[in-house]
C-alpha cells in the first residue's frame, strides 16, 4: 500500500492540524514543527490502514447481461 494515497494524506493533514497551529502561535519551534510533521504522515497512514483493514471496499455488484435483439428485417425492396 502507498503511503501517499489521497486517504493517507487527508488523515495526515488532519492530524498535522494541531501542529501546525502550535508552531504558528509559538508554543513550538519551526524545527519541532518539521520534526513533528513525519510522524503526522505515519499516523495517518496507521489510522487508514486500521480503517482498511476493518472496512473492506465493498464488492462491485455483478453486471447484468443484455439480451440481444434479433435483427429487424428490413422489407425487402421491389
Amino acid at each position: 500500500m502507498s503511503p501517499l494515497r489521497w486517504d493517507v494524506l487527508g488523515a495526515a493533514l488532519l492530524f498535522a492540524v494541531p501542529v501546525l497551529l502550535l508552531g504558528a502561535t509559538g508554543v513550538l519551534d519551526p524545527d519541532d514543527v518539521l520534526d513533528r510533521l513525519p510522524w503526522c504522515l505515519l499516523a495517518g497512514w496507521v489510522a487508514s490502514s486500521l480503517l482498511r483493514a476493518v472496512f473492506p471496499a465493498p464488492k462491485p455488484e455483478p453486471q447484468r447481461r443484455r439480451r440481444r435483439r434479433p435483427a429487424a428485417e428490413e422489407p425487402a425492396d421491389a
